[in-house]
């Protein structure tokens, strides 16, 4: 097995032979060793059970359980009158799947690999060459709650505010699983808990998937959860959105300086701007908004 190479080794192996003896122990162990864990779970004749699909299937499942508990706590709403009833989350739980997977499909091939998919159509199917992507996702997701909203007279924002207080329950797990597939790793660095990636070369990198695991997924989801318990912010419809949208784009644009781009891709702009940085500004600016829109309609019927 290829040594693993971090930035500080590299650099020392640069260096004259006599610099090279002071090479620490403490360098030696600047890198974790990547933890090799099958991306497969199990088969079943044909039938292979993939880490990433576990992944979506916990995350849209847990947060299906969450939204219900939201749900039945009728203080947390305006009125102490919830915007719709269980039978009404759980018809939406089919069109929350299909708007995540279509739209993260659709963006990824839209956003990253359009190039490929032209050249060969069958690759738009093909989801281990690439995956998907969030901010797909996230549109997918939006026009399946507005959809769904209207035709079941629902107040749109407030199914807004359910479901983002519960995405980051599968961002969580997404990032977990894009960890274990070895993908989306990040820079090389010589911090101490880089690591060395099958598919990244030698070299020692950020973990960036654990970063947006953390920041996207636990932080996100405690923040929102602070808001809706303790704040009340459910009874301020797209605030609880608003928030949600501010604080993705914020975490990703910041995790974005350490992830590396995709290859197909590269940076956009001085070695720094990232195609994941250019979608998430938008979204940062349609959060602001949500939220000043949330304070306003909130003061108007105060």
């Amino acid at each position: 097995m290829t040594r693993p190479i971090s930035i500080a080794m590299f650099r020392q192996n640069n260096r004259p032979a006599r610099d090279k003896t002071l090479e620490t122990i403490a360098t030696r162990l600047a890198i974790l060793p990547f933890p090799e864990i099958d991306p497969v779970i199990f088969t079943i004749g044909p039938l292979a059970i993939h880490w990433y699909g576990l992944a979506y299937v916990a995350g849209i499942l847990l947060g299906w359980l969450y939204a219900r508990r939201i749900i039945q706590n009728a203080s947390l709403w305006r009125n102490d009158t919830p915007a719709f009833n269980l039978t009404q989350l759980d018809d939406f739980l089919l069109w929350a799947a299909a708007g995540i997977v279509l739209g993260g499909r659709i963006g990824y091939i839209l956003f990253y690999d359009l190039g490929s998919v032209l050249q060969n159509p069958i690759r738009a199917i093909e989801i281990w060459n690439g995956g998907m992507s969030f901010h797909g996702g996230l549109l997918g997701t939006t026009l399946a709650i507005i959809v769904f909203a209207r035709r079941n007279d629902i107040a749109v924002w407030s199914l807004f505010d359910v479901v983002a207080t519960v995405v980051p329950i599968g961002l969580f797990f997404g990032r977990i699983a894009n960890f274990i597939n070895g993908e989306l790793w990040g820079r090389l660095s010589s911090m101490p808990w880089a690591m060395a990636f099958p598919t990244g070369g030698p070299f020692a990198r950020h973990p960036s998937q654990l970063y947006e695991a953390a920041l996207e997924g636990v932080l996100l989801l405690l923040v929102l959860g602070y808001f809706v318990y303790r704040r009340k912010a459910l009874k301020i419809p797209g605030l609880i959105c608003g928030i949600f949208v501010c604080g993705y784009a914020a975490s990703r644009i910041f995790v974005e300086f350490f992830r590396e781009p995709d290859a197909q891709i590269g940076y956009l702009a001085g070695g720094w701007l990232t195609m994941g940085m250019v979608l998430s500004l938008p979204m940062a600016l349609a959060g602001i908004w949500a939220i000043a829109r949330a304070r306003r309609a909130a003061a108007a019927t105060a």
